[in-house]
């Protein structure tokens, strides 16, 4: 069973309906229906196969929000091949590590931007692949998959090292589109604002699956411009968002007197790809009437856990673990902790990918007994909600006490002054670790007052030890913090 049996009801079912409008930087915009995708991915395959791509093949592409990796994407899962997306904000280094990891044939891209690819890697024109597909014959032409065939190498963020490519299957995005169309209750009346990279899993294999999954209308952009977010709610009225919570920070800023429309025509706002902090879930409620669902997912299993969609979507928490996945919560020596105890969070479904591309070492550090080990850190409630505490890698140990960085980040964000907070270990000779805190604040933070504030409401061997101010916290393209490239610090 291929993703064409998530995909067809809408492609070949729905045909006539009008499933896209795209609204590039240079004022222009382009419209499809469903058959039109369709017909534009059919061609598309027909220009790879001539061009020598097989079943197996990898195609990288390396894009900015553009009709054509829809069309790539359709192509590839009907051509048998391994697409590979890659962070369009990616320079020399990670390219070099991808590409030279993946080996695909070629990685299609724009003139502007392929003089980032590494010396000697095929590079093709989208442009150009473009004009090709224009002649071809636009009917189908199918390379039978099955659950297990691979559809796609995604690398991981890379948050602490060199990212490493997960193998995810055709079963692993079927299992995923179906669960968050039924559970999120996407129907073909809704209207989905895209505007989220379709190199990530979330706007891929999250927004782009349940749009085509459910027959949906959707309004693709190149990227989230706060300045313009508002006039874009207002214009096209969508039912369906899905960001990152420096979408939802940036959405705060839209004025009290037109936030409330949108939010009454917006029944499902979804924050996903990074920790939403309890103040701004609060503050969205507040200001459009909409209550974000979060929910949880790694690159490497897709959507695990989620907020109901019915039900309490309870601030702080990610949820309640989704139909196809099984959670447990294991301490260091692998045995089940207590309700409202921390552990590592384990998880096993046919969202898991099938492991990491050439990289048996860190599959079998990864997998044990067909569970998944995450590396974060969460516990359970006692009615089943979950609550994760940061990475494991995260874990800061001072004196023999386990500290994590979240809390204390939670409540640096609620202090007066402080935009952006970080909370990372640093090597103390006593305590063996300290928590130091990195701050984006504003120039009149009272610091005596914010230190007083916290050693009220936090342990001692919590409170940080320093607090350095920047000018903004390294971030992915998801907005993940990058805590490794934080400047060093040393104690004065």
């Amino acid at each position: 069973m291929s993703l064409l049996s998530l995909f067809d009801p809408s492609l070949l079912g729905r045909a006539d309906a009008p499933a896209l409008e795209f609204d590039p930087a240079d004022g222009s915009r382009f419209t499809a229906t469903f058959g039109e995708l369709e017909r534009r991915s059919n061609r598309l395959a027909r220009v790879l196969e001539s061009r020598g791509l097989k079943p197996g093949d990898r195609i990288a592409f390396f894009l900015a929000n553009r009709v054509e990796i829809i069309d790539l994407w359709l192509a590839g899962v009907k051509s048998g091949l391994i697409v590979v997306p890659i962070n369009v904000l990616y320079r020399e280094r990670e390219l070099r590590h991808i590409l030279t990891d993946a080996a695909p044939t070629a990685v299609v891209t724009t003139a502007d931007l392929a003089g980032f690819i590494p010396a000697g890697v095929p590079v093709w024109d989208v442009v150009t692949l473009n004009a090709e597909a224009a002649s071809q014959p636009s009917e189908r032409r199918i390379v039978p998959c099955e659950e297990r065939t691979p559809v796609s190498l995604i690398y991981t963020s890379g948050t602490t090292g060199a990212s490493k490519g997960a193998v995810l299957t055709h079963g692993n995005f079927i299992a995923n589109g179906r669960s968050l169309i039924s559970g999120w209750r996407f129907t073909s009346a809704d209207r989905y604002l895209c505007t989220l990279p379709l190199f990530h899993v979330h706007g891929l294999g999250n927004g782009i699956h349940c749009w085509l999954g459910s027959g949906c209308h959707m309004r693709l952009t190149e990227r989230f411009e706060h300045a313009k977010a508002a006039a874009w709610f207002e214009d096209y009225q969508p039912s369906v968002f899905f960001g990152v919570p420096a979408m939802f920070i940036r959405l705060l800023e839209v004025p009290m007197e037109r936030a409330p429309a949108i939010g009454r025509r917006l029944r499902l706002a979804v924050s996903g790809s990074a920790p939403l902090p309890a103040e701004i879930h609060e503050k969205f409620r507040e200001r459009y009437g909409s209550v974000i669902l979060e929910r949880y997912g790694m690159t490497e299993t897709l959507m695990n856990i989620s907020n109901p969609y019915v039900g309490e979507r309870r601030p702080g928490t990610v949820g309640l673990p989704l139909p196809h996945v099984e959670v447990k919560i294991l301490d260091e020596e692998g045995r089940p902790v207590a309700e409202g105890t921390t552990g590592e969070v384990w998880v096993r479904g046919t969202n898991v990918c099938d492991g990491y591309w050439r990289r048996p070492d860190a599959t079998a550090a990864a997998w044990k007994d067909g569970w998944f080990r995450t590396g974060d850190i969460g516990s359970r409630a006692a009615d089943g909600y979950i609550t994760l505490h940061g990475r494991r890698s995260d874990l800061i140990i001072s004196g023999g006490f386990n500290i994590y960085p979240r809390e204390i980040e939670e409540l640096l964000l609620e202090q007066p002054g402080v935009r952006e907070a970080a909370v990372v270990g640093k090597p103390d000779p006593v305590r063996g670790e300290v928590p130091v805190a990195y701050l984006v604040a504003d120039p009149a933070l009272d610091e005596t007052a914010m230190r007083t504030r916290l050693s009220s409401q936090l342990a001692s061997f919590k409170l940080p030890r320093a607090y350095v101010r920047v000018d903004a916290l390294p971030r992915t393209a998801l907005g993940k913090i990058q805590k490794h490239l934080l400047p060093p610090w040393t104690p004065s």
